[in-house]
């Protein structure tokens, strides 16, 4: 059998989180390798909301100047309640940075600058072990069979991470609710506000933001899944959303928009991951060498619209950690002691924090999504009110200095 191929720090999954650990740290000259199990960037999926504590991160990670200028700012949250012949409505201004990203920008913006061949694609993991030579953090197993030895593992492969079943992390959670996402492109302009409109209407949640005087982004978040034959065809769940929209009359501008959708946009989630806060607070994110990030560490859900942030924020704080030990080529057990307990430092950094946004996006979707009774209503509505969720608090965070 071939010996292992051996490297320093190894980020498994190459999505938002991955790419910008491995930009964190190239930006604090420690070399990184992502694997990546898609045959190329992952540039797909819609538009992700970026509030101000998203936009300090990547203004750490150098790449916020020229992603600012691919969307403009939302000024206004605009929700709309409609419930048969009342419609209710309430506008209250964006105090703090908001903007909506189209994720293709994200992703490109976050890996441009990473060093060529530092991501390497078609890297699928099938398994993480203890290094039996106690040399290296991990040994990881390809789906093709080979093998990798890695000083220091950071999973960032997302909700269904092996590196988190190596931590002894249990499955993330899920909630089966449908969720239609795309853009829309109008070649002459748009007449929308810079808004984040949030419209209810006949169990339909409905998001539209503006990106570009051009561009608009929205998500329909269906009450019920479509039919397993008509899932197979975006097309086609979007003529099916649209049918069930009228039935409800939704107002004409957003049928609109996603009747004139881009059909290569088109993006279709059925079911919502979280990881419980509880979990957040008493999980194992560490052992050795060995770590989680992203979603692989703290899935929360839509609910607060905090996910690619909270990631972003994680990239920083590891590597900044990461950046006070040395991890080079020798092997001795001063290094390996140093790197446990930088990492032990970013575990002890990131949970309160995570812990908090976990427990306020699970408590916003007890309330928008499992229809709770009015005690455990007044319950939630007390927790967020504690948690400053209307004033937005959680977005008003800075995870410091790269």
């Amino acid at each position: 059998m071939a010996e292992a191929e051996a490297h320093g720090i190894v980020i498994v999954g190459g999505g938002i989180c991955g790419l910008a650990t491995a930009l964190a740290l190239h930006r604090k000259g420690i070399p990184s390798l992502v694997l990546e199990k898609s045959r190329s960037l992952r540039a797909d999926g819609a538009g992700i909301g970026v509030h101000a504590n998203g936009w300090r991160a990547l203004e750490q990670l150098g790449v916020a100047a020229e992603l600012r200028e691919t969307a403009q700012l939302i000024t206004v949250y605009h929700d709309v309640w409609q419930q048969g012949d009342k419609t209710s409505r309430e506008k209250v201004p964006v105090r703090m940075e908001l903007r909506c990203l189209n994720r293709k920008d994200l992703i490109e913006a976050l890996a441009k600058d990473i060093p060529a061949g530092a991501i390497r694609f078609g890297c699928r993991v099938a398994a993480v072990a203890a290094d039996p030579g106690g040399g290296h953090g991990a040994v990881l197993t390809m789906a093709d069979g080979t093998a990798m030895k890695a000083k220091v593992l950071i999973g960032c492969e997302g909700t269904y991470s092996a590196v988190a079943r190596y931590l002894g992390l249990s499955p993330v959670r899920t909630i089966p609710r449908p969720v239609l996402r795309g853009f829309t492109w109008y070649p002459h302009g748009h007449s929308f506000d810079t808004e984040f409109l949030r419209l209810r209407v006949g169990g339909f949640f409905i998001g539209r933001l503006t990106i570009t005087d051009n561009l608009v982004h929205f998500f329909v978040t269906m009450p019920k899944q479509p039919t397993a034959d008509v899932i197979k065809d975006l097309k086609r769940v979007r003529d099916h959303a649209l049918k069930d929209l009228q039935d409800v009359e939704c107002p004409g501008e957003i049928i609109e928009i996603v009747r004139g959708s881009d059909p290569e946009s088109l993006n279709l989630v059925t079911e919502f991951w979280y990881r419980p806060p509880w979990e957040v607070v008493l999980g194992s994110f560490q052992r050795g060498a060995v770590t989680v990030a992203g979603d692989a560490m703290h899935a929360m859900g839509p609910f607060i619209g905090q996910g690619g942030s909270a990631g972003l924020e994680d990239a920083v704080v590891l590597a900044r950690s990461l950046a006070r030990a040395a991890v080079d080529d020798s092997d001795n057990a001063r290094e390996k002691k140093v790197v446990g307990e930088a990492i032990g430092e970013y575990v002890r950094e990131r949970r309160p924090r995570l812990a908090l946004l976990s427990l306020e996006s699970f408590v916003m979707g007890a309330l928008l999504v499992r229809s709770p009774s009015p005690v455990t209503k007044l319950v939630c509505v007390a927790v967020l009110i504690l948690l400053g969720s209307k004033s937005l608090r959680h977005a008003n965070y800075d995870c410091g200095r790269l």
